[in-house]
């Protein structure tokens, strides 16, 4: 009767924290940049991401996740309703990698095998290491912004080129069987930089930006067809308000490590 009573709360202790264990796989799917060349919130432009992950469930309802995703972003005041963007004329694309950590919580139970709780929507929230480097295209050459100090920055005082985020966003995820999942999911990163872009301030002075970052530099800072467009000091973007990334992706993952009550023969007395 003890062994049997063992068993019993065994079995009961570790369906609790069956879900412990660890998942690993890829995602893959578009990016979206919002931000001062993009401020219409057009998704007609995706970039790509693609993404490793590695999760640690706690329990069933509790995970923590932590991924690597590399991507491309872009924007551009080309097509917007805006008259002060459509005459600012700029835009960029940039190469992204992003390291991000997790805390997951799962709407319903969730246990991998489980007939009934082998799906739920999920949320989390974050940090997030990101690494960027904007550039555009002139007369068929391609250009890195940040060297070119397009607001008047000094040599020695350019915006980085890493940045953090805070990660937030929601997700779905399902088993195919015990020991795959699919995962969707929806992720965004509100960075802590607004030059992700290569726009926040103010125009700089043509003549003293071409003289410390050559004759290039003044036709990158102000892509304008207006030649009275885009003064020294008046607005070039809006420091306000910083930038912000969006990855929607699909993913597949392994798990591994899943518990199992022993059998009541071998429980010792």
């Amino acid at each position: 009767m003890k062994k049997l009573l063992f068993a019993i709360l065994c079995c009961f202790v570790l369906q609790l924290s069956a879900q412990e264990g660890i998942e690993y796989g890829a995602h893959a799917g578009a990016a979206y940049y919002f931000g001062d060349l993009n401020t219409r919130y057009d998704l007609s432009r995706p970039g790509y991401v693609i993404g490793l992950k590695f999760r640690r469930n706690y329990n069933e309802r509790i995970s923590l996740t932590g991924s690597i995703d590399y991507g491309r972003i872009n924007g551009s005041d080309e097509g917007s309703n805006n008259a002060f963007e459509r005459n600012r004329n700029l835009d960029f694309y940039s190469q992204i990698l992003d390291g991000s950590i997790v805390l997951e919580f799962n709407f319903f139970p969730y246990i991998h095998g489980s007939a009934e709780e082998y799906y739920t929507p999920y949320l989390f929230g974050g940090l997030s290491m990101m690494r960027y480097n904007p550039k555009t295209t002139l007369d068929d050459e391609t250009y890195t912004l940040r060297d070119f100090g397009t607001e008047g920055q000094f040599v020695g005082s350019e915006y980085g080129f890493v940045t953090g985020a805070f990660v937030f966003g929601m997700g779905f995820k399902w088993d195919i069987n015990r020991d795959w999942s699919l995962n969707i999911e929806l992720s965004g990163r509100n960075v802590f930089s607004d030059y992700i872009d290569d726009v926040s301030g103010l125009y700089a002075e043509p003549a003293t930006l071409a003289s410390q970052r050559g004759a290039q530099a003044p036709f990158l800072a102000n892509r304008s067809v207006d030649p009275e467009f885009g003064a020294a000091g008046t607005q070039r973007g809006n420091g306000k308000s910083n930038d912000i990334v969006y990855f929607v992706s699909f993913g597949i993952m392994r798990y591994i490590g899943q518990l199992k009550c022993p059998p009541i023969s071998k429980i010792r007395g």
